[in-house]
């Protein structure tokens, strides 16, 4: 690898713990164990990570409370959850609160670290192309993806690192049909069920947040994928 990436794994588990520290820097990346949600925060406010590995079932913090407070302190880290719970909405709350991908035990490490790679390469991608672009106007709205912030006159909406993703892939693509698949295999790297459902959840957020202007609005396209629509004033 041409970078030496920075990993928080969050796990309680010592036995998982131990095992996947070990196997990861044996693939060359720079990881950082914290055995719990609260370690695991404070991690994060004293340090830079690339990616955030975040076991879902600890005690006392979650995996799912540990990403609410990583919005706040640190919008711009992707996560990633590791759990046993399989249930569908489990998955599903796990992508509303902006996780990149969900992983269910056991773990295959192997898996694990092409989901990484493929994950980090991504991200550094979408990043170089935000750098590019990032002050973008919809409607009577002001889009900043670097800060990830949406603002209306005197309001500021802080988004999530997805939300961010998913309004910018929309605003490039303005009054064109963007089609599940293709929004699936940009964002999340996978066209699957579980995506498609999380997909869903972002556009119904974005959808409030742009409710104020009545030029902006996006259009369901049944069975097809998402247009936003901007009427020119």
């Amino acid at each position: 690898m041409e970078k030496e990436y920075n990993i928080l794994l969050v796990e309680d588990d010592p036995s998982l713990g131990y095992l996947l520290t070990e196997y990861l820097k044996m693939k060359g990346f720079q990881l950082t164990w914290a055995k719990s949600g609260r370690e695991g925060l404070k991690n994060i406010e004293s340090k830079y990570y690339d990616l955030a590995i975040l076991d879902v079932m600890m005690p006392e913090m979650d995996g799912f409370t540990l990403a609410g407070k990583i919005q706040n302190v640190a919008p711009e880290l992707p996560f990633l959850f590791l759990t046993a719970r399989s249930l569908k909405i489990d998955v599903l709350k796990g992508f509303a609160l902006g996780a990149v991908d969900y992983l269910k035990k056991p773990i295959d490490e192997e898996e694990l670290v092409v989901r990484i790679k493929n994950l980090l390469s991504r991200l550094g991608k979408k990043t170089v192309v935000a750098h590019e672009n990032k002050n973008y106007t919809i409607g009577k709205y002001q889009l900043n993806s670097i800060n990830q912030e949406l603002s209306f006159e005197n309001e500021v909406i802080s988004l999530t690192s997805r939300e961010n993703e998913l309004l910018v892939y929309l605003v490039n693509n303005t009054n064109q049909l963007c089609s599940h698949k293709d929004i699936l295999i940009h964002l999340w790297g996978r066209n699957d069920y579980f995506n498609r459902k999380s997909l869903n959840v972002f556009v119904s957020h974005l959808r409030g947040y742009l409710s104020k202007d009545p030029d902006i609005k996006i259009d369901n396209v049944h069975s097809q994928g998402f247009i936003l629509k901007v009427n020119s004033p």
